[in-house]
């Protein structure tokens, strides 16, 4: 339409070109300008809006309207008003996208909650105040969903909601109605105000449609009733729905509480694979729909539209959110912000999706400020087209489709890579395991279906067939929701498939399907499996080599997400890798949430000790490596665990204090590691050797919290509190089973002592065993000043000149115990770590020897580890360089049968055939230096 000279002559001159290019990109704002131009003026001294200033603004307005028809011409006056200023400060660039979806939705958010407000104080004049059965004030709590409960609503959408109310009850008033009558009025109403088309048009189009059971569900329902219906009755679009909702209107903990009930429903605790395939059947869905009704140049729904951005991003919230809770956003720039840093996209990737998402919206908006029509098909007029492409900075509309074009076509390759089968493209017609699934499905008689197993390889083929056999007629497959049953006969053929290039198939087969059977009701993990053969070809090589990785997949299947990365399951990260990527998984926990902490933790270290167990069963780390990893893993879990009891004690009782020569000074606990811990030997399921001391003395020993605590107190209670945290079984199994007998005094002793008091008990009541593993002790966690204090304590206590002869028998005595507590009795097995010959005589060797000379050679007790012990007699010429380099082999050769052995869950004990010449060995060089 054109522009009414008399309209654009209300412009200032220097505003005319603007106000002429913005008139003309939108019809709707000439014709609101020239029914109200009084709002002229307040277009042209126009300025981003504060926070809240725009709800409030019409909070006041609609506070005060004393009946009904002045609301309604009210409401719809204010939403005009607004968007005439929205859509004057978009097209005149004044505002950019981040602030016209922002206002866009506030004005929504104003307009609900207020209206909201009037007709419940009108309803409780009338019915009186609804209450539960406590007799506590209830209020309806609005929902906002889609882009609106994202805080980023498009110019002329209708508007989704949902509602909903704490508790049941009734009204207090002479004219009683339950809470939910109550509360269905006041919905009916606000529906009603908003959507009602008067001579002032209407505010919102009002769409209940996503509540439960949809149109024919109660217009509210109680947070319970919400909360059964999801758990119970709640589908796959509805989870992602409810991504988006925001309680935008209501008592704000009434909000918080439905959102937290609704939580679990939305976010899965396990990375939840399936949600990329059911996104993907809904983009499918949506597409041929697109087709059908001719919107292929739909800015939302078309290809590389609005629509798959969302889809990007939504698909690593639903899959990842439940152990992300950053990634529980709604808002969707916030959200690529959020996958960029967490590099779930990678810079490039989330770059294009960003400009993509400001063109699409900017387009959108332009569209819809037509004619205020909810559109977003592109114009076909080439009057619209020039008119839009202009109000976006373009010469004409080919320039603009141009550049649309390049968006979309990043866009959907972007969305395609995500979304894709692995190899999707290059399937052949035929599929080469049909014949596999044939005999899955039960389409064979056995004789077939052995033959056909034996053809694959898979053998022996009748236990292959056994296996599959009892699987499909399990209790669990007939128990299976038809779309889980669905995926895993999807997965069944390429399971054998891969299963058959293993060394022993039938073995690959048994311990998959145990993995099967435990994650077969997750059926997420089954679509991860079948959408990725990289990560099935890695299951079902890990499984097979191992036993205990198959248990672990098994107890945990969240285990399963390291295998999409090869790169990274065979490259366990270093130590300080390994500190850095807990501080990441710890950084978004709440330091409060301990339950939380603890559960992160866990699977951070499952995780750490898969990836150590896969490179070292393909031969990718060598022994002394494998050693390292998992010795660094247990140092990084336990620096956090101690940091986070300690910050969560120090929080409540405050920081541990003593007075020293009249100066107060700050109280610190350390960790000193013993065992393999200590000596940087730690094996597959190893416990750990723990000692805890502390540095407190002299007066005041209190701690200085508004509750003070008495420092020795403190740190029990916070040592206990790490056991705990440590040792506690929970659903992700327990961090580590922890031993603190070999403080002093044992487990009669007080479990944090000292250092000095430490020193005092080394000096004066340990036995020689404590020497012994004070030798293979270090410290793990602890101030530099308790670090040098421990040093300092443990180079006096090993390097104190000793009796030769008396050390001799009592390390003697002692091995003899040993053995005969501990031996094999029968002669037929030896036992690689506790028999004659074995580890333990390598290490008393070491050990005896050290505390001998230590006194001659201080350097001798440097190290806590047998290798470089073992380096440091032959550096001072105790042990000869043939004598070291033999027995670090052995010793290298016994601990790696001990790792092979967990690895399938077996013990240490061999048949006596083994390791005979080396056990020879051990025993002449014992005989030579410890005698009989």
């Amino acid at each position: 339409m054109p522009i009414a000279p008399a309209l654009l002559a209300r412009f200032p001159t220097d505003l005319r070109t603007k106000a002429e290019l913005a008139l003309n990109a939108s019809p709707y704002l000439q014709e609101q300008l020239t029914r109200f131009p009084e709002w002229l003026d307040g277009l042209l001294s126009s300025y981003p809006y504060q926070q809240g200033e725009l709800i409030d603004k019409i909070a006041a307005e609609i506070a005060a309207i004393k009946d009904e028809p002045s609301l309604l011409k009210a409401v719809r006056q204010i939403r005009h008003r607004e968007t005439v200023r929205i859509a004057w400060r978009d097209l005149t660039a004044a505002a950019d996208l981040v602030e016209t979806l922002q206002t866009t939705s506030d004005l929504a958010d104003a307009l609900v909650g207020s209206v909201l407000d009037w007709w419940q104080q009108a309803l409780v004049t009338k019915h009186g105040q609804p209450l539960n059965r406590a007799g506590v004030p209830q209020s309806m709590l609005v929902l906002g969903m889609g882009k609106l409960g994202g805080r980023e609503l498009n110019f002329s959408s209708d508007i989704d909601l949902i509602f909903a109310f704490p508790e049941a009850g009734e009204t207090d008033g002479r004219r009683s109605l339950d809470n939910q009558t109550f509360f269905t009025r006041v919905g009916q109403k606000l529906i009603n105000t908003l959507g009602q088309v008067t001579g002032d048009g209407f505010a919102y189009r009002v769409d209940m449609r996503l509540r439960p059971f949809g149109e024919v569900g109660a217009l509210a329902l109680s947070f319970d009733a919400m909360e059964h219906y999801y758990q119970t009755h709640g589908r796959e679009w509805e989870r992602y729905a409810m991504v988006k909702a925001r309680a935008m209107a209501g008592k704000v903990q009434d909000g918080q509480e439905l959102m937290e009930r609704l939580r679990p429903f939305v976010y899965r605790r396990y990375l939840d694979y399936g949600s990329i395939e059911q996104l993907r059947e809904m983009k499918l869905m949506i597409n041929r729909e697109a087709l059908r009704k001719g919107k292929q140049q739909d800015v939302k729904l078309g290809q590389g539209g609005i629509r798959e951005i969302e889809f990007t991003a939504q698909v690593f919230q639903l899959m990842r959110g439940g152990r992300e809770r950053t990634l529980q956003e709604r808002n969707l720039l916030k959200t690529l912000a959020i996958l960029e840093q967490q590099t779930l996209l990678s810079i490039e990737d989330a770059r294009i999706l960003r400009e993509a998402y400001y063109f699409l919206r900017r387009a959108e908006n332009r569209v819809q400020m037509w004619k205020d029509e909810q559109a977003h098909a592109l114009p076909i007029e080439p009057e619209q087209q020039q008119f839009m492409a202009a109000s976006l900075g373009f010469a004409d509309w080919p320039s603009f489709m141009q550049v649309l074009d390049v968006h979309r076509e990043q866009v959907s390759l972007i969305f395609k890579r995500i979304f894709a089968v692995d190899g999707e493209e290059d399937k052949p017609d035929e599929d080469p395991n049909q014949a596999l699934m044939q005999l899955w499905q039960g389409n064979m008689d056995e004789d077939h279906a052995c033959k056909l197993l034996l053809t694959w390889g898979l053998k022996p083929e009748a236990e292959c067939w056994q296996q599959i056999q009892t699987l499909r007629a399990s209790r669990l497959y007939q128990s299976l929701t038809e779309l889980a049953r669905t995926r895993l006969d999807r997965l069944m053929p390429e399971l054998l498939a891969v299963c058959a290039t293993q060394t022993n198939p039938a073995q690959a087969l048994t311990r998959s399907l145990h993995v099967i059977h435990a994650i077969a009701r997750r059926s997420g993990y089954i679509v991860m499996l079948v959408d990725h053969p990289g990560a099935l070809e890695q299951f079902v090589k890990l499984v097979h080599a191992s036993v205990w990785i198959t248990a672990q997949l098994t107890q945990h299947p969240i285990l399963l997400d390291a295998l999409l990365d090869t790169r990274q399951l065979y490259r366990p990260l270093n130590r300080q890798e390994l500190g850095i990527a807990l501080k990441q998984v710890l950084g978004n926990v709440e330091p409060e949430d301990t339950g939380l902490v603890l559960e992160r933790l866990r699977q951070f270290k499952q995780a750490q000790v898969l990836r150590v167990a896969a490179a070292d069963i393909t031969g990718k780390l060598p022994l002394m490596i494998v050693s390292d990893q998992l010795t660094w893993i247990a140092e990084a879990i336990l620096e956090e665990t101690t940091q986070h009891v300690w910050q969560t004690m120090t929080a409540k009782s405050g920081i541990p204090q003593y007075v020293l020569n009249g100066v107060k000074q700050d109280a610190s606990m350390a960790i000193v590691a013993y065992g393999k811990l200590g000596g940087i030997e730690l094996g597959y399921g190893s416990d750990l050797d723990l000692v805890f001391l502390h540095d407190s003395c002299g007066e005041q020993q209190f701690t200085n919290g508004e509750k003070p605590l008495e420092s020795p107190v403190f740190f029990a209670r916070l040592a206990q509190k790490i056991i705990n945290a440590l040792s506690t079984f929970t659903h992700d199994g327990r961090l580590y089973e922890t031993d603190t007998r070999l403080r002093p005094s044992g487990a009669s002793g007080l479990l944090v002592t000292s250092a000095e008091a430490f020193r005092q008990y080394q000096l004066e009541k340990a036995w020689i065993w404590e020497h012994q593993a004070l030798l293979r002790a270090r410290m793990i966690t602890g101030s530099s000043k308790l670090r040098q204090q421990f040093a300092s304590i443990r180079h006096e206590i090993l390097c104190q000149p000793r009796d030769t002869e008396q050390l001799r028998q009592e390390v003697v005595n002692m091995r003899q115990k040993m053995w005969d507590a501990l031996g094999s009795k029968d002669q037929k097995v030896f036992n690689v770590k506790k028999d004659l010959g074995g580890i333990t005589d390598i290490e008393f060797i070491v050990q005896y020897l050290i505390l001998a000379h230590a006194h001659q050679h201080h350097a001798l007790v440097e190290w806590s580890d047998n290798i470089r012990q073992l380096d440091s007699l032959r550096k001072a010429n105790i042990l000869s360089a043939h004598e070291v380099s033999r027995l670090q082999d052995i010793y290298r050769s016994l601990r790696n049968h001990t790792h092979k052995h967990a690895l399938q869950e077996e013990s240490a004990t061999v048949s006596a055939e083994y390791f005979i010449e080396e056990r020879d060995y051990i025993k002449a060089i014992w005989l030579k230096y410890l005698g009989g």
